[in-house]
């Protein structure tokens, strides 16, 4: 007999909401708005009854549900509690207990977003396969999530995986959004590539494809496809620093796999190329052939994900 279950992604907008077989088959996905008035009260009650719709329309009793994995972007302790979540406006929220309270009879479980999306890359995205992974996601800032046989490394205060927060420049005097100063987040991310490019613009230089009004981190790497001198500056000092930072983590974490996700990711092959060129170079030697990847399941990682969470 068929088992299923559901993966919940909240969102500060929407959420995104996955009917999934127990082998990792998605069946049907939807979206609904995340409603934050009155500290997000309305959240938990509003999943429920769109689970509990679709549990009728699809004929599936509490019986054939496996168990609910929900994905929550902020810090989330072990036993699913979440002590703050601003995007939520939640203030100590236990998730599993209150969720089980309005469906009754089915296991839930929670987890941080982040790494949630990496349990579902190792799943079934571009870690498939491996049980020991380090997901990397270079978007607006940098994320990550820690996979270690098979269960995310969350740490004892919800923040394992921060990877877009290691200290990668001690003399940087310009402050990260976390306040600290010389994050990997300023360099590595959409926003710090393209950073990393004005400041190189604001030099003298030959000609280039780039333009310093309009620059982004899509048309640095744009501009790297076509051999441009200038944005080949760019990128490597970028994939140098990111390089140089996983061989740190995979000291600590010695995944299988690094997984690349993010929008910065959409480069493709070729970003994959000059990061693990700089890893090498960098890594301690038991771990220089570690595993580069592109993340697969876009925004859909953490849906899996929080299925992986339920199953045994």
């Amino acid at each position: 007999m068929k088992k299923f279950g559901f993966g919940v992604d909240i969102g500060g907008t929407t959420c995104k909401i996955g009917l999934f077989e127990t082998t990792g088959q998605i069946v049907e996905k939807w979206e609904i708005p995340t409603d934050t008035r009155e500290g997000g009260k309305n959240i938990l009650p509003d999943v429920a009854a769109s689970l509990q719709g679709k549990m009728r329309e699809r004929s599936i009793s509490k019986e054939d549900v496996e168990g609910i994995g929900i994905g929550i972007p902020g810090p989330v302790q072990t036993d699913g509690s979440v002590p703050v979540c601003v995007n939520l406006g939640w203030k100590n929220v236990h998730v599993p207990a209150e969720m089980e309270a309005l469906m009754p009879g089915i296991e839930v479980r929670a987890g941080n977003d982040a790494n949630v999306a990496a349990l579902g890359e190792m799943w079934q995205g571009g870690g498939k396969g491996c049980k020991n992974m380090v997901m990397v996601t270079l978007g607006t800032g940098v994320g990550g999530g820690i996979i270690v046989d098979e269960k995310i490394v969350a740490g004892s205060h919800g923040a394992g995986g921060e990877i877009g927060h290691i200290t990668v420049n001690p003399h940087e005097t310009v402050p990260c959004n976390c306040g600290r100063n010389g994050c990997l987040e300023q360099y590595c991310s959409a926003t710090g590539i393209t950073r990393l490019a004005k400041e190189r613009l604001a030099l003298e230089h030959g000609e280039t494809l780039l333009d310093k009004e309009e620059v982004s981190a899509k048309a640095v790497f744009d501009a790297y496809k076509q051999q441009d001198k200038t944005a080949e500056e760019i990128v490597e000092k970028f994939a140098g620093i990111l390089g140089r930072g996983l061989s740190n983590i995979a000291c600590v974490a010695d995944p299988e796999v690094f997984v690349i996700g993010g929008g910065v990711s959409k480069a493709g092959e070729i970003l994959l190329e000059a990061v693990q060129r700089y890893f090498k170079k960098a890594a301690f030697p038991s771990c220089v052939d570690t595993r580069f990847a592109l993340a697969s399941l876009g925004n859909d990682a953490g849906m899996y994900g929080c299925v992986k969470l339920i199953l045994k």
